[in-house]
Parts: structure tokens; sequence; C-alpha cells
């Protein structure tokens, strides 16, 4: 559909836009590190570098700030934000755009191979075409499968510190099969009465959660900590950035490069669902959506509840948070603050539902993928690939829990890393051929 003077119309409201772009790209990750990450470099700064025969052990970032608890807390969100701002967005943007400009603008089908059409046309139908959307569904499916895990063991987590349920495999296992079906349920649904309604109710659910802690908790220090957080990012930016002379082995290949390796597996998962939801806007609206919204309002989350959580140390001395595993820590911050119980449980039903939306995209996409970009294949299918998905979670959760799912997190980035790097030259050679006057992601062809 057109607007008067050339514009098409978008499938979605700005505020369904936004939750949705929202609850798929970063969803149950913000839950289960929000408040962990930020306590973790926080801590690991403020206990300084150690040495064993000539080899640092510590997991500080950079060259720490030992005993320094302002510095510490500056270093501690600038690694924070390095992991969550631009440069996840960035790649999620990519493909997305990518996608986007060969798929509504070029009429070729949305899916991975169609990235490629400048570099290899017509080939992208044999093997080589083959060979990309294999690489994507494996990299999609173990990079959610990832995210699942981390969402099941903080559900569980919840749940057993509010009510005592036992935080065990079992718990874990049932929750991933009860949330898979109704993801299964919501995806059968579509994208319009499943996945935004849910995305729209996790946007609501999230920001209520976010006020109140800003609200309830150190507001002064989250306000004021967020811009020099900001500060603090741009300022060490470039070291944490520079991979070559690095002393913090433990940091930048523990820390950054799951991160990195995460992101890229999500990427095809993340951009396809984001240039399916996006069609109709226009690549500056597009981009200043994809990269600087979201980014900013990550930062304002680990402004808030790692803020929180750093200056319940600090300042009160409490050392709870600190000594908590890392799925538990954002129910023993919310402990210290009123209505503990209420936004505790606010918090379980956030993990899943951010579960359920996660679920729901990554079915989405893989369903078109596997169906050679056909964006309503059969519902049957939808049910497969989300049960597949829930299956190889609860694998990995039992095969070696948090350290196996990073581990396949890892694994099945860095072929698609490869991927993505030619797409980039394969995106601007595209964008070079696309007439001025085509300003817009169009919603249909021709």
């Amino acid at each position: 559909m057109q607007k008067p003077g050339g514009h098409y119309r978008p499938d979605f409201s700005y505020l369904s836009w936004f939750s949705m772009l929202f609850a798929a790209g970063m969803g149950i990750g913000l839950m289960f590190y929000g408040v962990s990450e930020p306590m973790s470099h926080f801590s690991s700064a403020m206990g300084g570098t150690a040495m064993e025969n000539g080899v640092r052990t510590d997991w500080a970032p950079l060259g720490a700030a030992a005993g320094n608890a302002q510095e510490s807390a500056r270093l501690s969100m600038a690694a924070t934000i390095f992991h969550w701002g631009l440069h996840p967005w960035a790649i999620y943007a990519i493909v997305a755009l990518a996608l986007a400009i060969f798929a509504f603008n070029k009429g070729l089908p949305l899916t991975m191979r169609s990235i490629f059409y400048p570099i290899l046309g017509e080939r992208i139908w044999g093997w080589p075409g083959h060979i990309i959307d294999i690489l994507a569904v494996f990299a999609t499916l173990f990079g959610l499968a990832t995210s699942l895990g981390l969402g099941a063991s903080q559900a569980a987590a919840g749940l057993g510190y509010l009510f005592g349920i036992p935080d065990g495999n079992l718990t874990m296992m049932l929750l991933i099969v009860g949330i898979t079906l109704i993801a299964i349920l919501s995806i059968v649904a579509g994208v319009d009465k499943g996945v935004k309604r849910l995305s729209q109710l996790n946007m609501v659910l999230a920001f209520l959660l976010l006020a109140f802690v800003i609200v309830v908790g150190p507001t002064l220090v989250i306000m004021t900590g967020f811009f020099d957080s900001l500060l603090a990012y741009v300022t060490y930016l470039p070291a944490l950035s520079n991979p070559f002379g690095r002393e913090d082995a433990n940091f930048s290949q523990g820390w950054t490069a799951f991160y990195w390796a995460w992101w890229i597996s999500w990427s095809p998962f993340v951009g396809m669902f984001i240039a399916r939801i996006s069609r109709g806007r226009t690549v500056r609206e597009f981009l200043i959506a994809v990269l600087l919204v979201p980014s900013l309002v990550s930062v304002l989350w680990m402004s808030a509840f790692g803020g929180t959580g750093i200056h319940q140390l600090v300042s009160a001395g409490f050392e709870g948070v600190q000594n908590a595993a890392l799925e538990l820590q954002l129910f023993v911050m919310l402990a210290e603050l009123p209505l503990a119980a209420i936004t505790s449980f606010i918090g379980i039903v956030l993990v899943v539902v951010f579960f359920i939306t996660s679920s729901d995209s990554g079915s989405l996409v893989i369903d078109t993928i596997t169906a050679g970009g056909k964006v309503n294949a059969p519902k049957p299918q939808r049910v497969f690939w989300a049960t597949v998905e829930g299956l190889i979670a609860i694998a990995l959760l039992l095969g070696g829990g948090l350290a196996a799912l990073q581990a396949m997190a890892v694994s099945t980035g860095l072929p698609f890393t490869l991927v993505l790097l030619v797409g980039c030259y394969s995106i601007v050679k595209g964008l070079m051929s696309e007439p001025r006057s085509r300003s817009a992601l169009k919603p249909s062809v021709g």
C-alpha cells in the first residue's frame, strides 16, 4: 500500500515495530545479564590484575582499576555497553537491511542466499546458496538454544528463590517444554496475532520494571550514571576494540569473543525477522531505529539494573548480589527494593515471555529459510522447528549447562562470520544499484 507522495505504508505501527525489534534482538539476554555483567566486571576490576607464571589470571577488562570504586564502575559499564550497544545491533542491521533490499526491492526470496545475488548471480540457486542457508539455519538454531537455555536457568532460579521450587535440571526441562508449547500456539497464530501481541506485552512489563527500579532505586545515581556510562564507553572504546597486544585475555577471549559469536549466530534470525517487520520503512528510518533506539534502551537498562546492584555494594555494603549465582543476581538485587515479591515475579514473567517471543521469531525465520523464502509456510513446519529448538536447548543444558550453551554459540558463530563479511560487500553493491528515488523498503515487488 502506498501513501501520498510515493511512500509505502509500513506494515506495523511504531509501537509494534519497536516492541518486536527489542523483544527479538535482546530479550532474555538483558534479563540474564542486566545485573550480572556490570557486577562481574566491577568486581574483577576492583580486584585488580593477578599474575601467575607471567600470565594474567584475572577476568578484569583492560588494566582493571584496583581499589578504585568509581573508576571500576565506569570501566565495568563501558565494557558492558561495548557488548550490548551499537556492535550487536550493527550486526543485525547489516543482515536486516540486505535482506530487505534484495527481498522487497529486488524481488528475491526472503532468505539468506538472496543477499549474495550481486556476487553469485544465478548461482545462489545452486549449492553455494544451499550452503549459505544451511549455515544460517544452524547458526539460528544454536544461537536460539543458547538464549532459551539462559532463560530457562534464570526462570528456574527465580522460581526457586521466590517459591522454593527445586532449581534443577527437571525444573528447567519442564519450563522449556511448557514454554515451547505456548510458543507453538503463538507461532500458529502468526506474526500479527501472536508475536506482535506478546512483544507488546513484553515492552509494557519491561518498561514498568525499568521505571520501578529507576524511581525506587538510586534515581540520581542511575540517571547520572547513564550519561557517565556513555562517556566512559566512548573513552574506553578504542582500547576495548583493539584486538592486538591485549593482556586481558580472559576478558577479551571469554566475554567479548562469546558475545560476538552469540550476536553473529543470532544475526540471520534477528536480521530476517527485522527485515520481515520493516516493510514500508525508509532506509534512514530503518537504520536510526535499528541502531540507535535499541542501543540507548540497552544502555539505560544496564545503567538502571547494573548500576543499582553496584550502588548496593558500594554505598550500603550489601554483598548479596556480588556473591549470588549469575542467574540469581537480578532477584537478589530486587529483594533489596520495595515490593520485592511482586517485582521478582514480574521478572520471571518477563523471562518467560521473552523466551516465547524469541522461540516464535526464530521458528518463523527458520521456517522461512527452509521453505525457500516463503513467508507463509505450512503450520506443521513451524511447529516442527519450534520443537527442535526446545529439544536442542534441553540437550545442551543436560550435556554441560551454561558452558555447553556458550561453546555451541561460539562454534556456530565462527563460520557464519565469513558469510557476514562477504555480505557487507554485497549490500554495498546492492545499494549502489538502488535508484535514489526509491527511499522505502517496499511492501511489494515491482
